[in-house]
């Protein structure tokens, strides 16, 4: 069963084959994706590792959790799923019915 991983602290030079490089010395890596900003396309200094087996994250984690990658500290945990927000932005705008 695959597992993902959580990684924090990333250099903005890091992409998706470099942190696909640092971790697939632990197993079978599905996916390494790091998170880009939608607008400028520059790194939001975190990503996700994809393991094929749950071993392999564990293993990755305890390892690599508070080692350096490209100049930085990395924090790596197991990531935590978040429900999905479907529907429209997060409100807060602007009304037109200003009464």
């Amino acid at each position: 069963m695959s597992k993902k991983v959580f990684v924090g602290g990333l250099s903005w030079g890091t992409n998706d084959d470099g942190l696909q490089e640092a971790f697939g010395r632990f197993g079978d890596v599905e996916e390494a994706k790091v998170i880009t900003d939608r607008e400028t396309g520059r790194s939001r200094g975190f990503g996700f590792v994809t393991f094929a087996e749950s071993s392999s994250a564990d293993q990755a984690v305890s390892e690599m959790n508070g080692t350096d990658l490209d100049g930085r500290t990395l924090k790596v945990d197991i990531a935590q799923d978040r429900p999905r927000r479907d529907g429209p932005g997060g409100g807060g705008g602007y009304s037109r019915d200003r009464r």
